[in-house]
């Protein structure tokens, strides 16, 4: 199931996230996962470059810096959010009794 943003956009496609068939859903997972974690942390550096840039000098765009940080910030809570519902899938499934 493909969830569409408001803009069409599918949300592991908005954040450049490969989705290919991997040989389990456990190594899926685990790639999606490292994945989204990779691309929160350079989406976070880049708001960092782009607040010293701002802080120094270099660069005069306020808009550009706080258009950096906001996507930083949404990456963050969307990876924060996934992880809750995996989480919460994960505790579901141990309370199932075999």
């Amino acid at each position: 199931m493909d969830i569409k943003g408001i803009s069409g956009v599918g949300l592991t496609q908005g954040f450049g996230l490969q989705q290919s068939q991997p040989a389990t859903a456990i190594e899926g997972a685990g790639k999606f996962f490292s994945e989204l974690v990779n691309k929160v942390n350079d989406l976070s550096l880049q708001s960092d470059t782009a607040i010293q840039q701002l802080a120094t000098g270099e660069n005069r765009n306020l808009h550009e810096t706080m258009i950096a940080v906001e996507k930083a910030s949404v990456a963050f809570q969307f990876m924060a959010q996934v992880r809750n519902k995996a989480l919460d899938a994960y505790q579901e499934v141990m309370r199932m009794q075999v």
